[in-house]
């Protein structure tokens, strides 16, 4: 019994230190890498916009001078993401859940002035690129939304707040 007692231990810490990703003293570059989780029934998430919830910043690329109506495209590198919520969420998020049959979200850009191409993520924890031929504006705010597909009863849309940036230029008056 005894034995059995400290194997089962010994495989619970080992375990715990599998899903601390090797930073409770294992190499790193040693420790597999993790599967992605797939999107499915029943499941709490939250979006990412360049990886994070709250204070998302998207940098828009935009020439010439800005005026409130100017739109530019998105500057390649920036992605969006889903992540699986196990507890609590952070505070201010805008929690969505899956309902009972969606196996993936499609994403969508409220304020892009040309025709949204449908960004579709199928997995936890790994990010989509934003797609470059966005127009999106060169400033304010907006909202990307995380929309659980096939839709069911239940379902609930994620969204994240964002900052558009004009980067490298300056503002006309």
């Amino acid at each position: 019994m005894r034995k059995r007692h400290s194997r089962l231990r010994s495989l619970g810490t080992v375990a715990a230190l599998a899903a601390l990703g090797g930073t409770a003293g294992m190499a790193s570059a040693g420790a597999a890498p993790l599967s992605p989780v797939p999107i499915g029934p029943g499941q709490t998430f939250v979006g990412q916009v360049n990886g994070v919830t709250i204070g998302a910043v998207i940098k828009v690329a935009c020439f010439g001078p800005v005026t409130p109506t100017s739109t530019g495209h998105p500057l390649t590198g920036q992605t969006v993401s889903v992540q699986l919520i196990a507890g609590t969420a952070p505070a201010q998020a805008t929690v969505g859940y899956t309902g009972a049959s969606a196996t993936h979200d499609l994403v969508g850009f409220g304020n892009a002035t040309s025709v949204t191409p449908v960004t579709d993520i199928k997995a936890y924890g790994i990010g989509a690129a934003i797609p470059a031929t966005l127009n999106l504006p060169c400033f304010g705010t907006g909202t990307v939304s995380f929309v659980p597909a096939p839709t069911s009863p239940g379902a609930q849309t994620a969204t994240v707040g964002v900052s558009y940036v004009s980067i490298g230029v300056s503002s006309g008056s």
